[in-house]
């Protein structure tokens, strides 16, 4: 089996803080003790509500935050604890793609000089010149055209759909192995969400990329993903292949995610049984200064019992099945001993 391109074992993001009047310490654990491994040509999708850890981690995974504790391999190296100047040779390889394409350009910059900027700072081209025609070579390969009528253009003289497309292009134009895409179509108007998503996934088999997509939208991480990996207060709470993952869930929180999908024409209660009634989870997401003991969901969980108040689950295939493709930190699933 050839390694993964992407791996983190029991990776931490706590972020110190200061709450209240008095100014009393806190730690916020964004990413708490996640290990996930990231195959070379797939995308790996994270997803889970506002707060979950998904954007940190993924984050983390360019080292664009320090950890702070476990590690971060990308392409069989440690990068956990380079510095800047040991990191930059190794950013032409690994992308972030920003959610919000308007803050990510800009806009004193020409779109010509924003995609060949990363060129000439990672010297791959000898002069701007030289820079700015691969510029408008990636520019044409993700669909702004014809690219010679946007190189001297700003930022504020394109759609949203345009300036996601330029940020694709900027994030490309080094020849990237990974792209860590954070909710890239979550402010694009609904009519130009699927063009981006198409062009996504033909770059990533035309080009050979792995991505990192998050998003809460679930349909969005089922048309797009591979796999999934369901987060819940800084755990991955189950992770498996998309279609497993999003059409038989396991944990009860990925369960809860699915139910709160609206739904066009829903069957009523009469016609689903009064025991198939979607559930509505109870209270709101903790504080991240303050989780729960035990399985981190407990407080909010449906199928709450005897030990999940007082034992952390371990992430795990299911009990009696240790082939399936789908770990879950669950102890509906995973007895400890």
């Amino acid at each position: 089996m050839t390694a993964p391109l992407v791996r983190v074992e029991d990776l931490e993001v706590h972020f110190p803080i200061r709450k209240g009047v008095g100014g009393r310490k806190a730690v916020v654990r964004a990413v708490d003790g996640v290990s996930l491994e990231v195959a070379s040509g797939e995308t790996l999708g994270l997803v889970g509500e506002s707060g979950s850890g998904k954007t940190t981690l993924g984050r983390a995974m360019l080292r664009l935050v320090q950890p702070t504790g476990g590690r971060v391999e990308f392409e069989g190296r440690d990068i956990t604890g380079l510095n800047e100047r040991e990191l930059r040779p190794l950013r032409r390889r690994m992308q972030p793609v920003f959610q919000d394409p308007h803050a990510a350009l800009n806009p004193a910059m020409t779109i010509g000089d924003a995609v060949a900027h990363p060129l000439l700072i990672q010297k791959l081209a000898p002069d701007r010149e030289a820079a700015r025609g691969r510029a408008a070579a990636m520019l044409e390969r993700v669909g702004i055209t014809p690219a010679a009528t946007f190189l001297d253009r700003f930022p504020e003289d394109l759609s949203g759909g345009q300036k996601q497309r330029v940020v694709l292009a900027r994030a490309l134009v080094t020849g990237p192995s990974l792209v860590v895409a954070d909710e890239p179509v979550a402010m694009l108007d609904m009519s130009v969400r699927a063009l981006v998503l198409e062009l996504m996934a033909g770059l990533r088999r035309e080009l050979g990329l792995t991505y990192v997509f998050i998003t809460h939208d679930l349909a969005t991480a089922r048309l797009l993903c591979d796999r999934v990996a369901v987060m819940y207060l800084g755990k991955v709470v189950e992770v498996g292949p998309a279609d497993e993952v999003l059409t038989g869930p396991r944990h009860p929180y990925t369960r809860a995610l699915l139910d709160a999908v609206p739904r066009v024409a829903a069957p009523s209660d009469a016609e689903l049984g009064a025991d198939r009634r979607r559930p509505v989870l109870p209270g709101e997401v903790p504080d991240a200064t303050d989780v729960p003991s035990g399985c981190r969901f407990h407080p909010r969980c449906p199928k709450v019992f005897e030990p999940c108040p007082g034992r952390v689950p371990i992430l795990a295939p299911p009990d009696g099945d240790e082939n399936c493709s789908v770990d879950v930190a669950c102890h509906l699933w995973v007895a400890q001993t």
